[in-house]
């Protein structure tokens, strides 16, 4: 009878721990398997920031809000250190700020919880902005920190002893089948099971997988040494090229002339979807980053040549008392060109949950109520 289950989950990141939050908060016996001996993947090498700023206004926004409060309920229950620091969208280009104005003026009523400042206002902001050739940026309140490393394996545990969840961490899951799985060496018995984990996806279910279209984006990151003498960031930055990310810009006609100016000033930025976000972590380290490169045989070594564009960029718009890169690394997540995430019931009662393309972070929690709806 121990082995009997209400819930079963593939994957111990960020979409398999919200997927056992709304489990197990409906009061479902919840089980949890894990390959690795603690999650090592892109759930804990990226910035730690839920962005609903990113998200498009409707559904994916509701999405993103839904996530941000389930994180900052969950910060209030399990002492995780969240920061509601809000972010800044900084332009150093008129075309860049008529890009910042549209925006407001189209999204007026959407959820969006915006102002825009100018030159003066921007700099009172943050310590870190560089004032040569500022125009003034966007704030948005509603952006979040939290420290991805030390963030989810503390989710887990909350899990574990306040909800009950169990986790089986060093077991890869062999065999899934209508009501059950297996690690090869043992079985349990699920009413519902959800594969979180894109190398389980991929392993159990190759073909499927093949065809989902789902490929992936490896990204590079750094990080400074904590900086001296308790130095806040204050919001968390990005720039002009990161207006060419987001699809929650990408209906705006005036990005046309960001994008063509940045093509001419530097078509690497477009070759390595190079984009620059700033997050500082309750140690005081600064979180730089990143690049997006698509495709099947992404390199297992990263590039200097990346590194140096993401901290040239960097360079043009911010500054720290310490920019000393203490540390590099890079993570590789599933992204499904043309789709926000990719959830199917490949066999009865067996779910497919992947593909959310780098927005785990800001998307997981809402995503997962609605599996339970």
């Amino acid at each position: 009878m121990q082995q009997k289950y209400d819930v079963a989950i593939v994957g111990a990141g960020i979409v398999g721990l919200a997927t056992a939050y709304a489990a197990a908060s409906r009061g479902l016996k919840t089980i949890v398997f894990e390959r690795n001996p603690r999650a090592i993947g892109a759930s804990i090498r990226n910035f730690g920031l839920i962005w609903p700023i990113g998200q498009p206004p409707g559904n994916l926004l509701d999405r993103a809000m839904k996530s941000r409060e389930i994180w900052l309920k969950l910060a209030r229950e399990s002492g995780l250190r969240i920061r509601q620091n809000g972010s800044l969208q900084l332009a150093y280009h008129a075309d860049e700020m008529d890009v910042l104005h549209a925006f407001t003026a189209s999204t007026q009523g959407a959820g969006y919880e915006i102002e825009l400042l100018n030159a003066e206002e921007t700099l009172q902001k943050s310590a870190s902005i560089k004032a040569q050739g500022l125009k003034g940026a966007m704030f948005s309140q509603t952006e979040c920190t939290v420290t991805s490393r030390e963030a989810i394996p503390q989710l887990a545990q909350y899990l574990e002893m306040v909800h009950g969840v169990e986790f089986h961490f060093g077991s890869a899951v062999t065999h899934v089948d209508t009501g059950l799985l297996s690690d090869f060496y043992d079985t349990w018995h699920a009413e519902r099971i959800f594969i979180c984990s894109g190398a389980e996806f991929e392993t159990l279910y190759p073909k499927v997988f093949r065809e989902s279209g789902i490929t992936k984006c490896k990204l590079q990151m750094l990080r400074t040494s904590s900086q001296p003498n308790d130095w806040q960031l204050g919001p968390s930055l990005c720039a002009g090229l990161t207006l060419l990310h987001y699809q929650s810009f990408a209906h705006l006609q005036g990005l046309q002339a960001v994008k063509a100016r940045y093509e001419a000033e530097n078509a690497d930025f477009s070759r390595f979807g190079i984009h620059v976000l700033v997050s500082q972590n309750h140690k005081g380290e600064i979180i730089l980053g990143d690049s997006h490169e698509y495709g099947w045989d992404v390199s297992p070594f990263d590039s200097e040549a990346i590194n140096t564009l993401i901290l040239d960029y960097l360079n043009s718009f911010a500054a720290f008392p310490d920019m000393h890169i203490a540390e590099t690394w890079h993570g590789i997540y599933p992204k499904l060109p043309g789709k926000t995430e990719l959830v199917m019931e490949i066999e009865t009662g067996v779910w497919i949950v992947n593909g959310l393309s780098g927005a785990g972070m800001t998307m997981s929690f809402g995503l997962a109520e609605e599996l339970f709806l």
